[in-house]
């Protein structure tokens, strides 16, 4: 049975759905202390029934939800995954997500799928590519999706565009929008050298429909340097806090997910997480 379709999503802090924390959120609702709303990895609810699916429908009943697909694989050569993309359309059909998104990168080949989000070149090439390729899920779902900018460890060489300057052109060719991804503009900053802030003050406020918080860890390389992983095992850092909040000035509220995917924490310590972003909202719209 579907649940009753979810609105549009509110421009304060949700949580990414665990299967540790179903019956914390519906206990949370109960007392009127619900997140605002919840982001759930869809390929995670492929299968046609079963309790992740009674969990899910009784939780969309209750808060709007967001689908964050990781395995469309947009980039790659043969464009996002047919079957992948007709499940996420089922999928759609069943929820009524408030918003849906995937990632710049590739993930598969005819024959493979790997457990990454791969980079892609920004190529002129690259881009024509990529931008067709969303025309075809947006066109598949009958919605406009958000793209999100990834967490790099390399650079290509020879690119034609920087990357913001490429998000910007994907979104005006192709009709998406996208999701700012703010650990992973620090992640990124702190392995490929450039100025996160600067990278910033370069992102157009009026294509951002979702902004994704998270902590990261930093390591040693194995060569005498240090890297940063995009692990979303910890705490969102004070750093990726002031980064937001920075956004945010110039942009307005936006809805702001606390991402944390490995070493998932207890449910209040995931809320207070989410207290702060509702702060960091509260003071930019003061």
């Amino acid at each position: 049975m579907a649940a009753t379709p979810s609105p549009s999503l509110p421009r304060r802090a949700g949580i990414g759905l665990k299967a540790r924390h179903y019956a914390d959120v519906l206990a949370a609702w109960e007392r009127g202390a619900a997140p605002a709303w919840v982001e759930v990895h869809p390929q995670n609810y492929f299968g046609a029934g079963g309790p992740p699916h009674r969990w899910l429908a009784a939780i969309a009943d209750r808060v709007p939800v967001s689908f964050h697909s990781v395995g469309l694989s947009i980039g790659s050569t043969d464009g996002p995954d047919p079957q992948e993309l007709d499940a996420l359309a089922l999928l759609c059909d069943r929820y009524r997500p408030a918003m849906v998104s995937d990632h710049l990168s590739w993930s598969s080949t005819p024959r493979d799928k790997f457990p990454d989000l791969l980079p892609i070149p920004y190529t002129n090439a690259a881009l024509d590519h990529f931008a067709a390729g969303v025309g075809r899920v947006q066109d598949r779902l009958g919605r406009r999706i958000l793209i999100e900018n990834p967490s790099r460890y390399l650079a290509y060489a020879h690119d034609d565009w920087d990357e913001a300057a490429f998000l910007h052109a994907l979104c005006r060719r192709s009709g998406c929008g996208l999701l700012l991804d703010i650990n992973n503009v620090e992640v990124s900053a702190f392995n490929l050298g450039f100025d996160a802030e600067t990278w910033l003050d370069a992102i157009d406020p009026a294509l951002v429909g979702e902004i994704h918080v998270a902590g990261h860890a930093v390591k040693d390389d194995g060569g005498g340097g240090r890297i940063a992983i995009d692990d979303h095992g910890s705490p969102v850092r004070s750093s990726c806090w002031a980064l937001l909040a920075r956004f945010l000035r110039r942009a307005g509220p936006r809805p702001i997910l606390i991402e944390w995917d490995s070493d998932v924490p207890d449910w209040a310590v995931l809320m207070a997480e989410a207290a702060r972003a509702d702060a960091v909202l509260e003071l930019v719209d003061a």
